[in-house]
């Protein structure tokens, strides 16, 4: 946490963080954070771990109101999350969240592209996702980077979701490259959620990945494994 403020990057991540609230009616009312990480061995995760709780303080987000999961957490681990005041969830969700009404911020710093996809099919609305924040791997990055046909045949709804999406990308910083690399801040306005035609509203298949050749996600079949 230290780091982060001494080196600046906090400080220079913050102008990002709060790009959505200037266009928000409704302020962010809980966190749910996905695929920390092992933080109590790995340094990047443990600075991951440290740029949320400087989330949570700068949203006005209470810990209690924050809820993780990572099927990688320890014992050790899930009771140090405990102790800092934030909630683990109980099961696999494979991203499949519902905002419930609320405005929320999800956290996802380098997830698998089926995950943020899961999200999006689960709140496939222009109301929730208007209340939805999402950090974690650049949308637009996996548009450049990813076929067409390969982005819209596995991962739908991050696709369609492209025209109704606002991103603000973290600065690049010379010490955190690996660790905060290729991730933005995304919300969906309502004025550009209108612009997704409503037969793509309309179609809510749940994904399956069934063609998909690198699925980078943890099944809930896989966990009970």
């Amino acid at each position: 946490r230290d780091d982060l403020l001494s080196s600046g990057f906090w400080a220079a991540s913050a102008g990002a963080v709060r790009a959505p609230l200037g266009r928000s009616a409704e302020p962010p009312a809980r966190c749910v954070c996905y695929g920390l990480g092992r933080f109590g061995a790995c340094p990047a995760a443990r600075y991951q771990l440290a740029f949320l709780l400087l989330l949570l303080e700068e949203l006005r987000v209470p810990p209690g109101q924050c809820s993780l999961f990572d099927p990688a957490f320890s014992p050790r681990e899930a009771a140090a999350l405990r102790q800092l005041g934030m909630r683990l969830l109980p099961e696999n969700e494979e991203g499949k969240h519902d905002v419930e009404g609320s405005a929320t911020v999800f956290y996802m710093v380098h997830c698998g592209k089926a995950l943020y996809n899961n999200l999006l099919w689960r709140n496939w609305s222009a109301e929730a996702l208007s209340k939805m924040v999402i950090i974690g791997n650049s949308f637009r990055g996996m548009e450049e980077r990813l076929l067409s046909r390969v982005l819209e045949r596995d991962y739908s709804y991050i696709a369609k979701v492209l025209k109704g999406t606002e991103e603000a990308a973290l600065p690049a910083h010379p010490r955190y490259l690996d660790t905060f690399n290729d991730t933005s801040v995304h919300w969906f306005p309502p004025q550009k959620l209108q612009e997704i035609s409503p037969e793509v509203w309309d179609f809510l298949e749940e994904p399956m990945y069934q063609d998909c050749e690198d699925l980078e996600i943890i099944r809930r079949e896989d966990g009970a494994e």
